[in-house]
């Protein structure tokens, strides 16, 4: 049998999704709570990574089982992790379900802070921005990019499995919203390289702040030539918003 799980994360004091040697993540965590459950090693499979500091509103991943899921699954497993995860449903899926290869698109958020004082409250999950930032360039730049490119120049060069070998991506949304204390940028596609995200607001933070022009990130994404982009954005104010499945 194969359950869906979706969860959702503060990354903030987590090494990323990934299990790895360096630090504690949530894949490992949720491993291992679902293994004490079942009382059995269980491996769990997530849509994607998020980076360390990254966090998640609605994070999809899967595990196979033997036999049914215990009782009250949902609330022991909750009980077993820290409180900055929570597994909010848990359903039964088809065999042939993955949560990584059959999702079709993914949508993130990016934060920023932009009054003269941060918040207290919105510290750890929006970049302080309190400078002139020229929305609509911004705008007009991230408009630039949108449809099925290359996007090598926005991707951090480690990345995972086969999809760091095929660096086409449709970027189908990138749209900067106002809201309280600021603005968040919204990503679609129907996937992300490797700190792609954060590569891609970086750049346009540059054209907002009148360090570069509107055209400018259009022109890094022809050329596929990483060294041209800025250094990523902090991980801090980004989130995985939604998986996209077709059910």
């Amino acid at each position: 049998m194969k359950s869906k799980l979706v969860l959702s994360y503060d990354g903030t004091p987590f090494a990323g999704w990934q299990v790895q040697p360096n630090g504690t993540s949530i894949q490992e965590l949720l491993e291992r709570a679902i293994s004490c459950l079942l009382r059995s090693n269980t491996k769990v499979i997530g849509s994607g990574r998020t980076d360390a500091g990254v966090h998640a509103l609605a994070q999809v991943a899967h595990f196979s089982h033997a036999q049914p899921l215990p009782p009250r699954f949902l609330r022991s497993c909750n009980a077993l992790l820290p409180p900055q995860i929570r597994v909010h449903s848990v359903e039964l899926v088809a065999e042939d379900f993955h949560a990584r290869y059959d999702a079709y698109g993914k949508i993130y958020h990016y934060h920023l802070w932009c009054e003269p004082i941060h918040s207290p409250f919105h510290r750890l999950y929006s970049l302080h921005y309190p400078y002139p930032f020229d929305q609509q360039a911004a705008q007009e730049a991230a408009n630039l990019l949108l449809g099925t490119h290359n996007f090598s120049s926005f991707a951090n060069a480690a990345h995972e499995g086969a999809a760091g070998k095929n660096p086409v991506r449709t970027l189908k949304r990138l749209q900067l919203v106002e809201q309280e204390g600021g603005l968040r940028f919204e990503f679609e596609a129907d996937g992300f390289l490797y700190k792609m995200v954060r590569n891609l607001t970086a750049a346009l933070l540059e054209v907002g702040s009148g360090k570069s022009k509107s055209s400018t990130p259009h022109q890094i994404l022809l050329s596929q030539n990483r060294r041209l982009a800025p250094a990523p954005a902090p991980p801090h104010p980004l989130f995985l918003i939604r998986v996209l499945y077709l059910t």
